[in-house]
C-alpha cells in the first residue's frame, strides 16, 4: 500500500550519494537533502552507497586520483542500476578525483569545486582561503579554482586545520575548543593575508560552524553544493 502523504510528491530524479566519507557529512547531506525537498513539498528519490573513508584518504595522500576515481565509479555504476540518474560525493578531498570521475560515471555527476567556484564569481571573491584536510589546502582544492587567487595558510596552520578536520571526522562531534582554533585561523586569513573570504572546504566543518555563529567572511561549500544537488534535481535554472 503507498503510504506516502498526497500532499507530498517524489521529485522528478533519484540521487545517488556516495556515503561514508565520512559518516557525519553523510548523514549532514541526508538530513539537508530532506529539508530542502520538504521546503518543495516533495520527498527524497535517495539511494546511499556506503565506501571506506580510509582507501579514499589513502589514494588522495599518494595523488592516485584515477585509481580513486576507478573505486567510486563502482559504486556509482551500481548507485545507477538501482535508479540514480543523478550522483553527488558528500566529501571534498573525494573530489580529488573529479574529472577522472566525471569521465567514468554513467550519470551526471554534481561537482562541489565547480559549485564552489560557481559561488565564489558570484560573489565577486578575488581571494579567498580554504579549510579543511591538508589534501584539499596543498592542491587550492586540486587546482579546480581557476582565476582564483588561494591564500596559503602558515604550515602550522595547515597542521592545525588538518588535525582538527580529521578529528571532526572521526568523532562527528565538535568542541568550542575546535571552533576557537579553527575562528581564530580564520580570522587571521582574513586580516594578516587579506583573504577576501574563507571557504569551508570540508563538510565535517558543518559541525563547528553554522549561519548564526560565524562571523566572518565565508562560503559554506556543502550548503553550496546541496542547493546545487537540489537545482539539478529539480532543473531549476542555476
Amino acid at each position: 500500500m503507498d503510504t506516502t502523504p498526497s500532499s507530498h510528491q517524489i521529485g522528478p530524479h533519484c540521487l545517488g550519494l556516495i556515503g561514508g566519507l565520512g559518516v557525519a557529512a553523510t548523514v549532514h547531506y541526508y538530513r539537508e537533502l530532506v529539508s530542502e525537498h520538504a521546503l518543495r513539498g516533495a520527498v527524497p528519490d535517495l539511494l546511499i552507497a556506503h565506501a571506506d573513508v580510509n582507501r579514499t584518504l589513502r589514494d588522495a595522500a599518494s595523488g592516485q586520483s584515477l585509481a580513486l576515481a576507478q573505486y567510486l565509479a563502482a559504486f556509482i555504476q551500481r548507485l545507477s542500476r538501482a535508479g540514480a540518474t543523478i550522483a553527488a560525493l558528500p566529501s571534498v578531498t573525494a573530489h580529488i578525483c573529479a574529472p577522472e570521475l566525471l569521465e567514468l560515471s554513467p550519470v551526471p555527476l554534481v561537482s562541489l569545486p565547480a559549485e564552489v567556484l560557481r559561488e565564489i564569481n558570484q560573489q565577486q571573491f578575488k581571494r579567498v582561503a580554504l579549510m579543511g584536510t591538508r589534501f584539499t589546502i596543498d592542491t587550492d582544492m586540486f587546482g579546480q579554482l581557476p582565476g582564483i587567487e588561494v591564500v596559503k595558510p602558515a604550515p602550522a596552520e595547515i597542521d592545525i586545520i588538518h588535525e582538527t578536520y580529521v578529528q571532526l571526522a572521526k568523532d562527528g562531534v565538535g568542541s568550542a575548543d575546535q571552533f576557537d582554533r579553527l575562528r581564530r585561523i580564520a580570522h587571521t586569513l582574513c586580516d594578516r593575508d587579506g583573504a577576501d573570504a574563507i571557504v569551508l572546504a570540508g563538510t565535517d566543518l558543518s559541525l563547528l560552524f553554522n549561519p548564526s555563529n560565524t562571523d566572518f567572511p565565508h562560503i559554506d561549500g556543502a550548503s553550496v553544493h546541496i542547493r546545487a544537488i537540489m537545482r539539478r534535481l529539480f532543473e531549476e535554472p542555476a
